[in-house]
């Protein structure tokens, strides 16, 4: 059984993850968004290390609170003017928006509620991979190997990052 202060503490981190990807989308200020969005991702590598799952916590740190967010910066300054807030946004379709994350909130809970309920004696037994499976995985060719994915996403990163610099050069 777990501690008063492993429920506490798990308790904190889920808050603060809510509470930041709320501000994150709700902001009208494009840099305290994406400010929001890295606050986000620490509080969820301190979720991966609070489950003892290291290796994920560092990824998260490495890849998105590092590598993403300072992109999506890096493509904010360039082609926008960081320190004006956007337009509020008029939208006559926004019960139309309002209905459909209740239903989206609806479905996310029923399955949350299902795969909670069932018993834990159930499931099969998961085994802690080392840092060489973790390799060979990610950067294999075979089935069920993900070195194809990964350059998918290189190459669509690089597109994004050409793009930028395409629309700041027409300014």
């Amino acid at each position: 059984m777990e501690s008063v202060g492993s429920i506490i503490m798990y308790l904190i981190i889920a808050l603060s993850i809510i509470v930041f990807s709320v501000l994150t989308v709700t902001t009208r200020k494009i840099l305290r968004s994406a400010t929001f969005l890295l606050f986000a991702l620490f509080a969820t590598a301190a979720l991966y290390f609070k489950l003892d799952y290291e290796f994920l916590g560092a990824v998260q740190i490495a890849v998105y609170a590092g590598g993403i967010v300072v992109l999506f910066v890096f493509s904010i300054l360039l082609t926008s003017r960081p320190g004006h807030s956007s337009e509020q946004l008029a939208s006559r379709r926004r019960i139309t928006g309002i209905l459909a994350a209740l239903a989206t909130l609806v479905v996310a809970g029923g399955a949350l509620w299902s795969r909670c309920s069932m018993a834990f004696a159930q499931l099969p037994a998961m085994s802690n991979p080392d840092m060489k499976e973790i390799g060979a995985t990610l950067m294999g060719t075979g089935d069920g190997q993900l070195l194809l994915p990964f350059e998918a996403i290189s190459v669509l990163l690089l597109a994004c990052i050409i793009g930028g610099v395409v629309v700041a050069r027409k300014r």
